[in-house]
C-alpha cells in the first residue's frame, strides 16, 4: 500500500532574497521528487507550495529551515494543504501585492 501524498504551503522569513533560495529550493525539490513552486514575496519572504510523498515533503521542509549557505532563515510558517496535483517544481514570478 502506497502512502498518500501530502502538501504544505510554506512561508520562509529571514535573509532569503538574493541568496539563491528559490533556485536551491527547486534543485532540492527536484532531487527529492517533490512538486510545486516557489517565489519571492514583496515583504521579503519566500513562499513555496510543496507536495509529494510525505517523507520527501518532510525532507524538503527540513532543508528549508536552513536553506542555501548564504541564507539566514528566521522562521517557517507551515500550513498543511490538500494536494493540487502539480507535476513539476517551478520558480514562479515574484508576487506583487
Amino acid at each position: 500500500m502506497t502512502t498518500p501524498p501530502c502538501a504544505l504551503h510554506v512561508f520562509i522569513s529571514g535573509r532569503v532574497h538574493g541568496v539563491a533560495f528559490r533556485w536551491s529550493t527547486q534543485r532540492q525539490a527536484r532531487a527529492l521528487g517533490v512538486h510545486g513552486w516557489v517565489r519571492n514575496l514583496d515583504d521579503g519572504r519566500v513562499e513555496a507550495w510543496i507536495e509529494g510523498a510525505p517523507d520527501a515533503v518532510s525532507s524538503l521542509r527540513e532543508w528549508m529551515q536552513s536553506g542555501p549557505s548564504a541564507a539566514r532563515v528566521d522562521a517557517l510558517d507551515v500550513r498543511a494543504e490538500s494536494c493540487a496535483d502539480h507535476v513539476t517544481f517551478e520558480i514562479r514570478p515574484d508576487a506583487h501585492g
